[in-house]
Protein backbone atom coordinates (compact mmCIF):
# COMPACT_ATOMS: atom_id res chain seq x y z
CA UNK A 1 0.00 0.00 0.00
CA UNK A 2 1.27 3.46 -0.89
CA UNK A 3 0.42 6.82 0.70
CA UNK A 4 -2.78 8.36 -0.59
CA UNK A 5 -2.76 11.87 -2.01
CA UNK A 6 -3.62 14.99 -0.05
CA UNK A 7 -3.25 13.38 3.34
CA UNK A 8 -1.82 15.68 5.97
CA UNK A 9 -1.13 14.71 9.58
CA UNK A 10 0.51 16.12 12.67
CA UNK A 11 2.54 12.95 13.18
CA UNK A 12 3.67 10.04 11.08
CA UNK A 13 4.80 7.11 13.25
CA UNK A 14 7.09 4.49 11.73
CA UNK A 15 6.53 1.09 13.36
CA UNK A 16 3.55 -0.52 15.07
CA UNK A 17 5.29 -2.63 17.67
CA UNK A 18 4.42 -2.08 21.30
CA UNK A 19 6.18 1.31 21.53
CA UNK A 20 4.66 2.64 18.30
CA UNK A 21 1.20 1.37 19.23
CA UNK A 22 1.24 2.90 22.72
CA UNK A 23 2.53 6.22 21.38
CA UNK A 24 -0.01 6.33 18.55
CA UNK A 25 -2.90 5.71 20.96
CA UNK A 26 -1.55 8.30 23.40
CA UNK A 27 -1.32 10.96 20.69
CA UNK A 28 -4.79 10.11 19.38
CA UNK A 29 -6.17 10.27 22.93
CA UNK A 30 -4.66 13.78 23.16
CA UNK A 31 -6.49 14.83 19.99
CA UNK A 32 -3.60 14.61 17.53
CA UNK A 33 -3.88 13.40 13.94
CA UNK A 34 -1.66 10.37 13.33
CA UNK A 35 -0.65 8.04 10.52
CA UNK A 36 1.18 4.81 11.40
CA UNK A 37 3.37 3.27 8.69
CA UNK A 38 4.25 -0.33 9.42
CA UNK A 39 5.51 -3.52 7.82
CA UNK A 40 4.80 -6.25 10.41
CA UNK A 41 7.23 -8.63 8.69
CA UNK A 42 10.26 -6.47 9.53
CA UNK A 43 10.40 -7.28 13.26
CA UNK A 44 8.64 -9.83 15.47
CA UNK A 45 10.06 -8.58 18.77
CA UNK A 46 6.81 -7.35 20.37
CA UNK A 47 4.81 -10.44 19.42
CA UNK A 48 7.43 -12.82 20.80
CA UNK A 49 7.65 -11.19 24.23
CA UNK A 50 5.83 -12.61 27.23
CA UNK A 51 4.33 -9.19 27.94
CA UNK A 52 5.04 -9.28 31.67
CA UNK A 53 5.86 -6.35 33.90
CA UNK A 54 7.90 -6.70 37.08
CA UNK A 55 8.49 -3.81 39.52
CA UNK A 56 11.46 -5.59 41.14
CA UNK A 57 15.12 -6.08 40.15
CA UNK A 58 15.73 -9.62 41.39
CA UNK A 59 19.50 -9.30 41.57
CA UNK A 60 19.36 -6.69 44.34
CA UNK A 61 15.69 -6.95 45.38
CA UNK A 62 15.30 -3.24 44.74
CA UNK A 63 12.50 -1.45 42.96
CA UNK A 64 12.81 -1.34 39.20
CA UNK A 65 13.75 2.09 37.81
CA UNK A 66 10.83 4.53 38.31
CA UNK A 67 8.49 1.67 39.34
CA UNK A 68 6.37 3.91 41.60
CA UNK A 69 5.75 6.32 38.71
CA UNK A 70 5.38 3.71 35.97
CA UNK A 71 2.79 1.37 37.49
CA UNK A 72 -0.05 3.92 37.90
CA UNK A 73 0.34 5.03 34.26
CA UNK A 74 0.56 1.43 33.08
CA UNK A 75 -2.74 0.58 34.77
CA UNK A 76 -4.47 3.75 33.61
CA UNK A 77 -3.40 3.37 30.00
CA UNK A 78 -4.10 -0.31 29.40
CA UNK A 79 -7.39 -0.38 31.31
CA UNK A 80 -8.58 2.69 29.38
CA UNK A 81 -7.91 0.96 26.07
CA UNK A 82 -9.45 -2.28 27.29
CA UNK A 83 -12.68 -0.30 27.70
CA UNK A 84 -12.29 1.36 24.30
CA UNK A 85 -11.61 -1.98 22.58
CA UNK A 86 -14.24 -3.77 24.73
CA UNK A 87 -11.83 -6.66 25.26
CA UNK A 88 -9.66 -7.87 28.14
CA UNK A 89 -5.92 -8.13 27.56
CA UNK A 90 -4.50 -7.05 30.96
CA UNK A 91 -3.82 -9.62 33.68
CA UNK A 92 -2.87 -8.62 37.22
CA UNK A 93 -0.62 -11.35 38.65
CA UNK A 94 2.01 -12.09 41.24
CA UNK A 95 5.45 -13.42 40.34
CA UNK A 96 6.58 -16.47 42.29
CA UNK A 97 10.26 -16.20 43.24
CA UNK A 98 11.60 -19.48 44.54
CA UNK A 99 14.48 -19.68 47.03
CA UNK A 100 17.32 -22.18 47.15
CA UNK A 101 19.00 -20.89 50.33
CA UNK A 102 17.85 -19.57 53.69
CA UNK A 103 20.03 -16.51 53.09
CA UNK A 104 17.80 -15.55 50.15
CA UNK A 105 14.72 -15.75 52.38
CA UNK A 106 16.32 -13.49 55.00
CA UNK A 107 17.31 -10.86 52.44
CA UNK A 108 13.82 -10.91 50.92
CA UNK A 109 12.14 -10.40 54.31
CA UNK A 110 14.60 -7.66 55.24
CA UNK A 111 13.81 -5.73 52.04
CA UNK A 112 10.06 -6.28 52.44
CA UNK A 113 10.03 -5.12 56.05
CA UNK A 114 12.11 -2.06 55.12
CA UNK A 115 9.17 -0.88 53.07
CA UNK A 116 9.39 -2.26 49.54
CA UNK A 117 5.66 -2.58 48.85
CA UNK A 118 6.20 -4.87 45.86
CA UNK A 119 7.68 -7.66 48.01
CA UNK A 120 5.28 -9.95 49.87
CA UNK A 121 6.46 -10.12 53.49
CA UNK A 122 5.56 -13.80 53.83
CA UNK A 123 7.72 -16.83 53.06
CA UNK A 124 5.58 -19.66 51.71
CA UNK A 125 6.42 -23.37 51.87
CA UNK A 126 5.86 -26.21 49.44
CA UNK A 127 4.19 -24.61 46.44
CA UNK A 128 3.16 -27.60 44.32
CA UNK A 129 3.37 -26.91 40.60
CA UNK A 130 2.40 -30.52 40.01
CA UNK A 131 2.57 -33.81 41.83
CA UNK A 132 6.21 -34.35 40.80
CA UNK A 133 7.74 -30.93 41.49
CA UNK A 134 7.61 -28.61 44.50
CA UNK A 135 9.40 -25.41 45.40
CA UNK A 136 10.92 -25.69 48.91
CA UNK A 137 10.13 -22.07 49.72
CA UNK A 138 9.10 -18.97 47.82
CA UNK A 139 7.58 -15.55 48.09
CA UNK A 140 5.76 -13.28 45.68
CA UNK A 141 6.33 -10.04 43.81
CA UNK A 142 3.13 -8.03 44.13
CA UNK A 143 1.52 -5.64 41.61
CA UNK A 144 3.05 -7.52 38.68
CA UNK A 145 1.22 -8.91 35.67
CA UNK A 146 1.21 -9.16 31.92
CA UNK A 147 -0.65 -8.00 28.87
CA UNK A 148 -1.51 -10.14 25.87
CA UNK A 149 0.71 -8.21 23.46
CA UNK A 150 -0.37 -9.91 20.19
CA UNK A 151 -4.02 -9.22 21.03
CA UNK A 152 -3.24 -5.62 22.02
CA UNK A 153 -1.34 -5.06 18.76
CA UNK A 154 -4.13 -6.60 16.67
CA UNK A 155 -6.78 -4.49 18.43
CA UNK A 156 -4.67 -1.36 17.97
CA UNK A 157 -4.12 -2.10 14.28
CA UNK A 158 -7.85 -2.62 13.75
CA UNK A 159 -8.61 0.63 15.58
CA UNK A 160 -6.04 2.54 13.50
CA UNK A 161 -7.41 1.09 10.25
CA UNK A 162 -10.94 2.08 11.27
CA UNK A 163 -9.60 5.58 12.02
CA UNK A 164 -7.80 5.81 8.64
CA UNK A 165 -4.55 6.02 10.58
CA UNK A 166 -2.72 2.88 9.43
CA UNK A 167 -0.73 2.03 6.33
CA UNK A 168 0.99 -1.31 5.71
CA UNK A 169 4.08 -0.14 3.91
CA UNK A 170 7.88 -0.26 4.12
CA UNK A 171 9.28 3.25 4.48
CA UNK A 172 11.80 4.15 1.79
CA UNK A 173 14.17 6.66 3.37
CA UNK A 174 15.25 7.97 -0.04
CA UNK A 175 11.68 9.18 -0.65
CA UNK A 176 11.50 11.07 2.63
CA UNK A 177 11.84 14.82 2.11
CA UNK A 178 12.61 16.99 5.11
CA UNK A 179 11.55 20.64 4.93
CA UNK A 180 11.76 23.46 7.46
CA UNK A 181 8.20 23.10 8.75
CA UNK A 182 7.10 19.67 7.52
CA UNK A 183 8.15 16.35 6.09
CA UNK A 184 6.73 14.85 2.92
CA UNK A 185 6.77 11.22 1.95
CA UNK A 186 5.51 10.49 -1.54
CA UNK A 187 2.05 12.11 -1.30
CA UNK A 188 1.93 12.20 2.50
CA UNK A 189 2.50 15.40 4.49
CA UNK A 190 3.16 15.63 8.20
CA UNK A 191 4.46 18.18 10.65
CA UNK A 192 6.73 15.58 12.25
CA UNK A 193 7.78 11.96 11.87
CA UNK A 194 8.52 9.70 14.84
CA UNK A 195 10.64 6.56 14.47
CA UNK A 196 9.48 3.61 16.57
CA UNK A 197 11.33 1.08 14.44
CA UNK A 198 12.99 -0.96 17.19
CA UNK A 199 16.43 -2.43 16.60
CA UNK A 200 16.15 -1.55 12.89
CA UNK A 201 16.86 2.07 13.82
CA UNK A 202 20.56 1.36 13.30
CA UNK A 203 19.84 0.64 9.63
CA UNK A 204 18.36 4.06 8.89
CA UNK A 205 20.30 7.26 8.09
CA UNK A 206 18.95 9.62 10.77
CA UNK A 207 19.15 8.01 14.20
CA UNK A 208 21.87 5.44 13.57
CA UNK A 209 24.14 7.37 15.96
CA UNK A 210 22.19 5.94 18.92
CA UNK A 211 24.34 3.23 20.55
CA UNK A 212 21.91 0.34 20.48
CA UNK A 213 22.73 -2.99 22.07
CA UNK A 214 20.06 -5.25 20.56
CA UNK A 215 19.61 -8.77 21.92
CA UNK A 216 17.77 -11.69 20.38
CA UNK A 217 15.29 -13.50 22.59
CA UNK A 218 13.42 -16.76 22.02
CA UNK A 219 10.28 -18.15 23.66
CA UNK A 220 8.32 -21.38 23.52
CA UNK A 221 4.59 -21.83 23.85
CA UNK A 222 3.88 -25.27 25.30
CA UNK A 223 0.79 -27.33 26.06
CA UNK A 224 1.02 -29.26 29.32
CA UNK A 225 -1.78 -30.66 31.47
CA UNK A 226 -1.28 -31.02 35.22
CA UNK A 227 0.76 -27.90 35.97
CA UNK A 228 -0.83 -26.12 38.89
CA UNK A 229 0.03 -22.61 37.72
CA UNK A 230 -3.03 -20.64 36.72
CA UNK A 231 -2.71 -17.11 38.08
CA UNK A 232 0.95 -16.53 38.89
CA UNK A 233 4.09 -16.11 36.81
CA UNK A 234 6.92 -18.42 37.84
CA UNK A 235 10.47 -17.04 37.88
CA UNK A 236 13.15 -19.63 38.55
CA UNK A 237 16.04 -19.12 36.14
CA UNK A 238 13.44 -18.66 33.39
CA UNK A 239 9.84 -17.44 33.32
CA UNK A 240 6.70 -19.49 32.87
CA UNK A 241 3.56 -17.51 32.11
CA UNK A 242 0.09 -19.13 32.05
CA UNK A 243 -1.92 -18.37 28.91
CA UNK A 244 -5.00 -20.42 29.86
CA UNK A 245 -6.29 -23.77 28.60
CA UNK A 246 -3.07 -25.58 29.70
CA UNK A 247 -0.93 -23.31 27.52
CA UNK A 248 2.21 -21.64 28.90
CA UNK A 249 4.79 -19.28 27.45
CA UNK A 250 8.32 -19.96 28.65
CA UNK A 251 11.42 -17.91 28.09
CA UNK A 252 13.63 -16.24 27.51
CA UNK A 253 17.04 -16.49 25.91
CA UNK A 254 19.66 -13.75 25.38
CA UNK A 255 21.78 -13.78 22.22
CA UNK A 256 23.83 -10.69 21.30
CA UNK A 257 25.39 -12.24 18.19
CA UNK A 258 22.68 -13.67 15.92
CA UNK A 259 20.41 -10.66 15.55
CA UNK A 260 17.53 -12.09 13.53
CA UNK A 261 13.97 -13.32 14.02
CA UNK A 262 14.83 -16.92 13.12
CA UNK A 263 14.19 -19.43 15.94
CA UNK A 264 17.30 -21.48 16.67
CA UNK A 265 17.78 -25.06 17.79
CA UNK A 266 20.16 -23.81 20.51
CA UNK A 267 17.53 -21.46 21.92
CA UNK A 268 14.87 -24.14 21.76
CA UNK A 269 17.04 -26.70 23.55
CA UNK A 270 18.02 -24.19 26.25
CA UNK A 271 14.37 -23.55 27.08
CA UNK A 272 13.46 -27.24 26.91
CA UNK A 273 16.27 -28.06 29.35
CA UNK A 274 15.13 -25.35 31.78
CA UNK A 275 11.52 -26.53 31.60
CA UNK A 276 12.33 -30.22 31.99
CA UNK A 277 14.48 -29.50 35.05
CA UNK A 278 11.34 -28.72 37.03
CA UNK A 279 8.37 -30.17 35.13
CA UNK A 280 8.26 -33.95 34.71
CA UNK A 281 5.01 -34.16 32.78
CA UNK A 282 4.36 -34.87 29.10
CA UNK A 283 4.10 -31.67 27.04
CA UNK A 284 3.84 -30.46 23.48
CA UNK A 285 5.61 -27.50 21.87
CA UNK A 286 2.97 -25.40 20.13
CA UNK A 287 5.11 -22.48 18.95
CA UNK A 288 8.76 -21.41 18.93
CA UNK A 289 9.38 -17.70 18.29
CA UNK A 290 12.33 -15.34 18.14
CA UNK A 291 12.71 -11.56 18.03
CA UNK A 292 15.33 -8.88 18.58
CA UNK A 293 14.82 -6.55 21.54
CA UNK A 294 15.76 -2.89 20.93
CA UNK A 295 17.98 -2.21 23.94
CA UNK A 296 20.32 0.76 24.34
CA UNK A 297 23.82 0.53 25.86
CA UNK A 298 22.78 2.45 29.00
CA UNK A 299 19.54 0.45 29.35
CA UNK A 300 17.32 3.49 29.08
CA UNK A 301 14.79 4.35 26.37
CA UNK A 302 15.76 7.00 23.84
CA UNK A 303 13.23 9.73 23.13
CA UNK A 304 13.34 13.17 21.53
CA UNK A 305 14.35 15.23 18.50
CA UNK A 306 17.12 14.87 15.99
CA UNK A 307 19.70 17.63 16.61
CA UNK A 308 19.80 18.72 12.96
CA UNK A 309 16.25 17.93 11.78
CA UNK A 310 13.76 19.28 14.32
CA UNK A 311 10.77 17.49 12.78
CA UNK A 312 12.44 14.06 13.00
CA UNK A 313 11.88 12.34 16.35
CA UNK A 314 12.58 9.03 18.03
CA UNK A 315 10.66 6.88 20.57
CA UNK A 316 12.65 3.71 20.95
CA UNK A 317 14.99 1.53 23.03
CA UNK A 318 12.51 0.05 25.51
CA UNK A 319 14.25 -3.33 25.57
CA UNK A 320 12.70 -5.97 27.83
CA UNK A 321 10.58 -3.51 29.83
CA UNK A 322 8.44 -1.94 27.11
CA UNK A 323 5.11 -3.00 28.66
CA UNK A 324 5.94 -1.08 31.84
CA UNK A 325 7.87 1.87 30.35
CA UNK A 326 5.92 2.76 27.22
CA UNK A 327 2.67 4.18 28.72
CA UNK A 328 4.49 6.53 31.11
CA UNK A 329 6.92 7.83 28.51
CA UNK A 330 4.31 8.02 25.76
CA UNK A 331 2.31 10.34 28.03
CA UNK A 332 5.43 12.37 28.82
CA UNK A 333 6.40 12.55 25.12
CA UNK A 334 2.87 13.59 24.16
CA UNK A 335 3.04 16.42 26.73
CA UNK A 336 6.50 17.34 25.44
CA UNK A 337 5.21 17.59 21.87
CA UNK A 338 2.00 19.47 22.71
CA UNK A 339 3.04 21.57 25.72
CA UNK A 340 6.84 21.58 25.42
CA UNK A 341 7.22 19.87 28.78
CA UNK A 342 10.70 18.55 29.53
CA UNK A 343 11.64 14.95 28.91
CA UNK A 344 13.20 12.88 31.66
CA UNK A 345 16.96 13.55 31.26
CA UNK A 346 17.85 9.85 31.41
CA UNK A 347 15.77 9.08 28.30
CA UNK A 348 16.39 12.26 26.27
CA UNK A 349 18.18 11.53 22.98
CA UNK A 350 20.29 14.63 23.68
CA UNK A 351 22.58 12.41 25.74
CA UNK A 352 23.87 10.92 22.49
CA UNK A 353 24.18 14.09 20.39
CA UNK A 354 27.95 14.10 20.78
CA UNK A 355 28.11 10.79 18.88
CA UNK A 356 27.03 12.41 15.64
CA UNK A 357 29.92 12.76 13.23
CA UNK A 358 30.14 16.29 11.91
Amino acid sequence: MHPQKNNSYQFVIVGQGLAGSVLALSLIQAGCSVMVIDNPKLSQCSRVAGGAWNPIVFKRLTKSWLADELLPELNLFYTYWEKQFQTSFVYQRSIIKSFTEEQEERLWLKKAIEGNQYLDNTIYRQYPLNHLYTVASYSKVLQAGNINIPLFLDLTKHYLIQSNAYMQHTLNYHHLKIHESEITYESLNASQIIFCDGHLINQQPYFNFIPMKPVKGETLTIYCEGINLENDILSTGFFMLPLGHHLYKIGATYDWENLNDIPSEEGKQFLIDKFEEIIKLPYQIIEHQAGVRPSVVDRRPVIGRHPNYKNLLVFNGFGTKAVMLAPYFAKQFTQHLSQNQNLHPEVDVKRFYDRIQS
